[in-house]
């Protein structure tokens, strides 16, 4: 279904402040990637979409996702070293694909994957400040035809500001040691994918709707997802008390 133009606007906006709060309070770098993720594919109209990070050695990591499939697709690229959001990474600019099947050449094991999960056109954005590149943001589509470049280049706003809230630009300006951050994103990721576990198994539901079940009781309760993903780990918080019916519910 296309979204209308008032809906469209209100999620930009709703996004850019969410961004740019950033730079003021205290945040979750992965709800912050995982919102600018959720907001971008909405925006576009697009099926799904994954984010890469750097770490303190400049490999790329696996990072956040809309869904499993987005994240296989983007473990996938890690693993063949090669796929749009590889190579958005490494020059630093956007690459846009109208048709991934006519990329099987470029991008053999990215081509198969991603036809295997119905995405056929792929829009991958660097997340860079000032030359540094940190990373890319990967959105899916499901039909064949390359993103507007209003689109794009609305997107590559949003990761411009999810980028500088991300860094804190005034350690930039300091000469602190900015990979310490990413480094801290990274860490926090491999937390709540372990948390994510413990819900999955506890009550017996899927890893994604593990994720919305979690994000939903920390909005709910102004928490961060790194700190109820530490209170499920030290056993303060037990899976049965996320409320997981009534969550569900509402999704």
């Amino acid at each position: 279904m296309t979204m209308d133009a008032e809906a469209r606007e209100q999620i930009v906006i709703r996004a850019f402040v969410a961004a740019a709060n950033t730079l003021t309070t205290e945040y979750d770098e992965v709800e912050l990637l995982d919102t600018l993720l959720h907001d971008c594919v909405g925006i576009l109209g697009m099926k799904a979409g994954g984010l890469l990070l750097a770490d303190a050695d400049g490999t790329l990591q696996y990072i956040a996702s809309t869904d499993r499939a987005a994240a296989f697709v983007e473990v996938m690229q890690l693993d063949a070293g090669s796929g749009p959001c590889i190579d958005s990474y490494r020059s630093g600019e956007r690459v846009s694909v109208a048709d991934i099947a006519e990329e099987r050449a470029r991008w053999p094991e990215f081509s198969s994957a991603a036809k295997a999960l119905g995405i056929r056109s792929a829009l991958a954005i660097p997340m860079k400040l000032r030359g540094k590149v940190i990373g890319s943001m990967n959105l899916f589509g499901e039909h064949t035809g390359r993103v507007s470049e209003r689109d794009a280049e609305l997107a590559q706003a949003l990761a411009d500001v999810a980028t500088i809230g991300l860094l804190q630009e005034r350690l930039v300006r300091e000469g602190k040691v900015v990979e310490e951050q990413l480094q801290r994103a990274l860490d926090s990721r491999v937390l709540i994918e372990q948390a994510k576990g413990v819900i999955s198994g506890s009550l017996s539901i899927s890893m994604d709707e593990a994720f919305r079940v979690m994000r939903a009781y920390a909005r709910q309760r102004n928490l961060t997802l790194h700190g109820v993903a530490q209170t499920l780990s030290s056993g303060e918080l037990r899976a049965d008390d996320l409320g997981v019916t009534a969550e569900l519910h509402s999704m």
